[in-house]
């Protein structure tokens, strides 16, 4: 048999049950787990306060239900635990985040703050109370399209938390659409935002549609009226269209990855066996934002922004928008019109056709006109009246023009002899030999003063070389003591001039012609005065 104990509380919504909790002083995540709470904190706080609240009697229960088997006193109370402003702060945003957590909040926007950094920060606020919140900037790009300024009454999705800093709750907004936008319509215009920011509504995205398709492939319910109204104008206005349609459901669960599978089969039709299609055509007739939902998907509009082959999209009426619409190349705003769009109406084909041909009739025949008039001009000529004679003519020309070449030809040939000569003479009198022979000549006998200048300058140069050689000779002092002299050193180098410079004991270095001797002072003597004479 386990025992158990159980606190028996004014908080009649634990009243009597039994804590899963073996011993005093167990861990408090056990004893919040028993009591069916998720957070310890909030348990812990919670059962300080139900401390207070303890009757005098504690009691003793067992599993088989038996009666209690002793009354325990009370234990004397505790000390207070005292928390820190941060410890305090910190429960409280557990207490919020655990308790609320993420919740819609709807109310007026005030004091709208955007920052450098990309997040927003703003007060919400009604007739009663304000709320702090703050929209980070990785979630700004759902602002885009909506207005969202002071003033503006929005739904805000998000966590209540605390700004531990200041002590202050606020919330944390991570979804925000206009009040009276449904939750369709919400996720509508979060997708729209969403793939608009991606790229897969630009214009430079959409394609112009062929002029005169051959083959349209029609992504539809084979059932609805919509094929039937599209089929009915598209042949009215012009026969001899192809029609390929791919049967999908478009309305309900699954719908909408048929309706991408059929457009991603057209623009690859080798994967059905079929011919390539020249224009893919998605469309279904009216009806609530839910029946078109199908058409609102995010694999619907991939699909048609991937597609290779243009598509047209006519969904519902002119007043129904869907994501289609905005992902395909062009938007019709039925069925009907997307038949018109593509095909064009036979009667005016023909009466267009009849004004090309008329258009093209007119300036051949003006040509025509103008060509015959022209040889008719040309046959009455003489050429063609008296050709013979015509000939003639051109074969005196023809001899006329030969000898004035001749003589124009030998003019010119004895005008450039005579300036070939004169030319020659010139040059001849301005040729070059005779200045470079003078310029040589000048050369030489400039490099002969160059080399008498230079010598002597190097004989004068050596003469003075030699005088100084001769006086240093003389000042040399090796050569004193080659003639016998010494000189005397003391032990720091330097040199002994009078006996007056010594002391005893001294050591000397004597320095002779061929080597060195060390001495010591004995006695140092003066010579005697001289007598006078």
């Amino acid at each position: 048999m386990h025992r158990y104990h159980a606190l028996l509380t004014s908080d009649k919504s634990h009243f009597g049950r039994l804590c899963d909790y073996k011993q005093a002083g167990g861990d408090l995540s056990l004893r919040a787990q028993a009591l069916g709470v998720s957070n310890p904190n909030v348990f812990d706080i919670g059962l300080r306060r139900q401390r207070a609240l303890i009757t005098p009697m504690q009691l003793d229960f067992d599993l088989k239900g038996g009666p209690p088997t002793k009354a325990r006193e009370i234990p004397k109370p505790q000390e207070p635990v005292i928390l820190t402003v941060g410890a305090l702060t910190r429960k409280v945003r557990g207490l919020l985040e655990s308790g609320i957590g993420d919740i819609w909040v709807e109310g007026e926007i005030s004091n709208l703050r955007r920052q450098s950094s990309g997040h927003v920060y703003f007060t919400l606020k009604d007739e009663s109370s304000q709320l702090a919140c703050v929209l980070f900037a990785g979630q700004t790009a759902q602002l885009r399209g909506m207005k969202f300024a002071d003033g503006v009454q929005v739904q805000l999705f998000g966590q209540i938390t605390v700004y531990e800093a200041r002590g202050s709750y606020q919330m944390i907004v991570r979804r925000v659409q206009e009040c009276g936008v449904g939750a369709l319509q919400a996720k509508f215009e979060e997708l729209k935002r969403r793939l608009d920011a991606e790229g897969l509504f630009r214009a430079d995205r959409k394609r112009a549609l062929p002029k005169f398709p051959n083959r349209i492939g029609v992504v539809t319910s084979p059932t609805g009226a919509a094929i039937q109204d599209f089929l009915n104008v598209l042949h009215r206005r012009q026969r001899g269209i192809s029609v390929v349609i791919y049967p999908v459901r478009v309305q309900g669960k699954g719908a909408a990855a048929e309706i991408a599978a059929a457009v991603r089969a057209f623009g690859d039709p080798s994967s059905i066996n079929i011919e390539p299609v020249d224009v893919i055509v998605v469309t279904r007739g009216g009806g609530s934002l839910e029946d078109l939902w199908e058409f609102n998907e995010e694999a619907v509009a991939r699909a048609i922004a991937e597609s290779p082959v243009p598509v047209v999209s006519a969904v519902g009426h002119e007043i129904d928008f869907t994501i289609a619409d905005f992902a395909a190349d062009l938007r019709a705003p039925t069925p009907s019109a997307a038949a018109e769009i593509l095909s064009a109406d036979s009667a005016d084909l023909l009466t267009r056709l009849d004004h090309l041909a008329a258009r093209l009739r007119r300036p051949v025949e003006n040509k025509l006109d103008a060509l015959r008039t022209f040889l008719d001009s040309i046959a009455r000529t003489a050429l063609f009246q008296e050709p013979a004679r015509v000939l003639r003519e051109h074969q005196q020309n023809l001899d006329r023009l030969s000898e004035d070449m001749e003589a124009s030809v030998g003019s010119q040939i004895q005008s450039n002899r005579l300036r070939l000569e004169r030319n020659s003479r010139t040059i001849a009198s301005h040729s070059p030999e005779r200045r470079i022979t003078e310029m040589l000549h000048s050369l030489a006998l400039r490099n002969e003063a160059m080399e008498r200048h230079c010598r002597n300058r190097f004989q004068a140069h050596h003469s003075h070389l030699e005088k100084c050689h001769a006086v240093l000779e003389a000042l040399n002092p090796s050569a004193a003591l080659a003639r016998g002299y010494t000189l005397t050193l003391d032990e720091s180098g330097h040199v002994i001039r009078s006996a007056a410079n010594t002391s005893q004991g001294q050591c000397l270095t004597t320095r002779f012609h061929d080597g060195a001797v060390k001495s010591r002072v004995e006695t140092a003597e003066s010579p005697a005065p001289r007598q006078p004479a």
